[in-house]
């Protein structure tokens, strides 16, 4: 948490005072979120060292309330685009507004070649001739250095509002496969929490839980899928996805390997999978050390919720 922090602080605190945009939060919710998530792992670890296996899902619960609430609002405040990274990534690829004014700053403020040329010719003709010329220049170089100090209140021109589309009217814009779109993501930002609510409710041994969140997974990303093939046959030119979120969408597949991790599937084939490719190599040197060190770690992992669970 304390390296989260610190790496927080270097992105942000070099261009905060220049290019920081309005519009943007003053409460830093991916942060809070990345912490949320470095502190999950210890409040499962916690809640069942005090309230035992069984009960631990109620403080799991609630940190997982908390997460969809930050996810939702950052959601809403980034104007409906995709989340990245679960929301701990800033989607800003889209915004053609969101530009900061610091290059127009310095536009503004650098002289062009042929400009520079001829004033530092004049002043080394007027340097050249008397010793007016060299106090005149002395004062002109203590006035630019006076000004430099106050950048934002005498160079920085006034910064552009940005204003994010309300739920109706980015659905009207958007249409029918921005509907979708919302949808999908909705569905994703809540299935942890589902998946949750129905592990307390039904325990780890049963399927239903984890048929449920795979159900939901499918049906989120087929309906963000169905957006992005409206795009690509040009039925909507108004939902474009850029790159990062294509590749979003393919780290969300990627993450459907972890339900090989999840019970009851981990208990009844998993890991019956895995001590017998244990058994076959481990007459192997190197090999069979290697898997079985390997095996021990994913069995250790897969006994915490929080490093399964894809959140």
């Amino acid at each position: 948490m304390i390296t989260t922090v610190n790496e927080y602080i270097i992105e942000t605190t070099p261009t905060e005072v220049h290019t920081r945009c309005a519009g943007s939060s003053s409460i830093p919710l991916s942060l809070c979120l990345t912490l949320l998530k470095d502190l999950e792992t210890s409040i499962e670890v916690v809640a069942e060292q005090l309230y035992g296996e069984k009960n631990k899902w109620n403080l799991i619960a609630i940190s997982e309330v908390v997460k969809v609430c930050i996810r939702l609002v950052i959601f809403r405040k980034t104007g409906y685009k995709m989340l990245l990274q679960g929301g701990e990534t800033e989607n800003a690829e889209n915004d053609s507004d969101s530009s900061c004014p610091q290059e127009t700053k310095r536009r503004i403020d650098k002289p062009t070649g042929n400009e520079e040329s001829g004033t530092t010719k004049t002043l080394h003709l007027q340097n050249s001739e008397n010793l007016e010329g060299r106090a005149i220049s002395a004062l002109s170089s203590f006035g630019k250095n006076a000004s430099m100090q106050q950048p934002q209140a005498i160079m920085e021109p006034p910064i552009k509002l940005v204003e994010r589309p309300s739920l109706w009217t980015f659905l009207s814009e958007k249409g029918v496969p921005g509907g979708f779109f919302v949808t999908g993501e909705v569905l994703f930002i809540i299935r942890p929490l589902v998946y949750v609510l129905l592990m307390r409710k039904y325990g780890t041994r049963s399927w239903f839980p984890w048929c449920v969140s795979l159900a939901v997974d499918l049906i989120g990303n087929s309906i963000v899928s169905v957006a992005l093939m409206c795009q690509h046959s040009g039925k909507n030119q108004q939902l474009q996805y850029c790159d990062s979120e294509k590749d979003e969408l393919k780290r969300r597949r990627m993450l459907w390997a972890l339900y090989l991790m999840r019970d009851p599937l981990f208990t009844k084939y998993t890991r019956q999978k895995l001590e017998s490719t244990q058994r076959l190599v481990q007459t192997v040197p190197i090999l069979g050390f290697v898997a079985e060190k390997l095996i021990e770690i994913l069995i250790g992992v897969q006994t915490r919720f929080t490093y399964t669970s894809g959140s």
